[in-house]
């Protein structure tokens, strides 16, 4: 395109922005927010903001449908009216603490298995369509570390109906003047002086510019860090970087160590496609080939209900038993697997050419989630005044491992309960201290370095960091191993102001560089300091876990010392 065209589009469009801006400003009154991510626990933080009458930016680099929240298959834990015989919210409860290697705080744990009838009443009100019975009750399914059928579903593609329910909620409030949607823009810092957070700069990559956005809340909704590892179950959009630059601005991680490996993932050439656990929730078997022979190793290893442990003890089992595994559920009649997990079916169809329905489906684990992420009060406040953590990004819920189904729970319940207490406070005066200096400082960030002075481009960094992290912090670690990926991350950050870039590059890639190493660091310091293995943190130098290191891992930077504490003094949420 001609560069005189684009530079009039570029300026027509923030000439346009800044109208919007100013009259959506123009109009606050009463709360101000300030959403960054508009997945499924950003988008509900919004809606309830919306709901009691505050102002919303919604701030993210692509639409809502293009976040990583439609990749979310299994469905959503809630004990419901008509729940199993048995069943109780206190089951529930139970469950999690024990899934979890009892590291999640009981009243945190407590709220979210409470409300989880009432989040499902909010999805089904804004237009989510579950699966249902012949009575018309949503039908549910079990999942791994469950005592009972308690999972609600839509098929296999949850998270896409749920996203789809959320973004027509959205697009009632922005009709409204409530919500103002900020598309095609990244995350760059936030706006802190003396603890307290006053806003947040974002780079627009439309104009090319950043922009101050100033709230009495700033929410952060950006989900889990996929791209650290390179090919993942997750989306490549989640890179950690927001977590990693608010770590650095004085925000404290939590538990970065506990990183989730879902066991039945499918290799394709350009990611790990998720084999829901749903597959397993309706019977799927996993075995492996003995002289042509079937062997059933989980069965007959822990029962009957072996193939519906927890993920972490799965994901040890896979890969020790050191063989190609696989997951049948061709038994099912095709019109139940039609009816029941279709979107599987699909997958392996398109990436594969696996007809499920009279072939088992070849699986490997795979980083799906990550458990640790910004630490949060039982509120979703961070340790920085009117500086919230929602959904993946938050670690509050899910201790040492996460149970299926317990993930799109919480992303809308932690999006209920940050709103709630943004509401509750009330707008500020809408004071705020002079950030020209930090804006200065950002601008400076932005500019690219073309000299041949650095060794290497920073797509190569990229990739030398997902290499390190994949081989360094696997399944299994050991002390070893984690030492020599501090020190190559180490390399990384001491030539991060070297790194040269060409002309092509986008922006964010330019800045967002420090920010992912920091949590590379912050992850796998956390990682070795953690002499045990407990749920999904599993050291062959400790096999066993010790009482004295129940607690979380609080982790904090100060001008580049990473300081880990394990201890009571430390904990959040209880």
């Amino acid at each position: 395109m001609d560069e005189g065209l684009q530079f009039m589009i570029n300026n027509t469009m923030n000439e346009k922005n800044k109208q919007q801006n100013e009259n959506f400003d123009s109009n606050q009154k009463g709360i101000r927010a300030v959403v960054i991510g508009s997945g499924i626990s950003g988008m509900t933080a919004a809606v309830k903001l919306a709901q009691a009458g505050a102002f919303v930016t919604l701030v993210s680099p692509f639409p809502s449908e293009r976040s990583q929240s439609v990749m979310a298959a299994g469905g959503i834990n809630a004990v419901l009216k008509s729940c199993d015989v048995g069943d109780s919210v206190e089951s529930h409860i139970e469950d999690t603490l024990k899934g979890g290697a009892y590291l999640a705080g009981e009243k945190a744990v407590k709220g979210l298995c409470s409300s989880a009838e009432k989040v499902i009443e909010f999805l089904e009100q804004v237009g989510t369509v579950f699966t249902v019975d012949e009575k018309g009750q949503p039908e549910k399914r079990v999942f791994g570390g469950q005592s009972h059928k308690r999972t609600c579903f839509s098929g296999s593609s949850t998270g896409k109906q749920i996203v789809s329910g959320l973004v027509m909620e959205t697009r009632r409030y922005e009709a409204k003047g409530l919500i103002k949607r900020m598309l095609w823009s990244c995350f760059h810092s936030a706006l802190i002086k003396d603890g307290v957070c006053y806003g947040v700069i974002v780079f627009n990559e439309t104009t090319g510019s950043l922009e101050e956005i100033y709230g009495d809340a700033v929410i952060i909704a950006t989900g889990g860090q996929n791209s650290l590892f390179g090919k993942t179950t997750g989306s490549t959009q989640c890179d950690g970087y927001t977590a990693g630059k608010l770590f650095m601005q004085g925000a404290t991680l939590k538990n970065l160590e506990f990183i989730q490996y879902h066991p039945t993932t499918l290799e394709t050439t350009q990611k790990k496609m998720l084999i829901s656990e749903a597959v397993r929730g309706e019977g799927g078997r996993l075995f492996y080939l003995e002289n042509g022979k079937r062997v059933y190793f989980l069965e007959d290893k822990y029962g009957p209900k072996g193939n519906l442990l927890t993920r972490d003890v799965l994901s040890r089992e896979i890969e020790a038993c050191g063989r190609e595994v696989f997951l049948d559920i061709s038994f099912l009649e095709p019109k139940e697997i039609e009816k029941r997990i279709p979107e599987v079916k699909e997958v392996c169809q398109k990436y594969r050419g696996i007809d499920i329905c009279k072939e088992p489906i070849p699986v490997s684990p795979s980083v799906h989630f990550f458990m640790g992420g910004l630490a949060v009060h039982l509120n979703h406040e961070t340790n920085i005044k009117n500086l919230f953590a929602i959904g993946e990004c938050a670690s509050i819920y899910h201790g040492a491992n996460r149970l299926g189904g317990n993930s799109l729970l919480s992303a809308v319940y932690s999006g209920m309960i940050a709103s709630e207490e943004i509401i509750a406070r009330g707008p500020s005066s809408g004071e705020h201290p002079d950030f020209s200096e930090a804006l200065q400082e950002a601008q400076n960030n932005l500019r690219i370095n073309t000299s041949e002075e650095s060794k290497f481009p920073a797509a190569y960094i990229k990739d030398m960091v997902s290499e390190t992290i994949s081989k360094n912090l696997g399944i299994v670690r050991r002390e070893e191993s984690l030492k020599e990926g501090i020190s190559d991350i180490d390399y990384y950050l001491s030539v991060a102001d070297k790194i040269s870039y060409d002309n092509s590059v986008m922006i964010y890639e330019v800045y967002s560089l420090k920010g992912i190493l920091a949590l590379a660091k912050a992850v796998l310091t956390c990682a070795l300091a953690r002499c045990e293995s407990r749920g999904a943190h599993f050291r062959e130098d400790f096999p066993e876990s010790k009482d004295e290191l129940k607690y979380a891992s609080i982790i904090m930077y100060d001008e580049g010392d990473y300081r880990v504490n394990l201890d009571r003094e430390m904990q959040y949420e209880n």
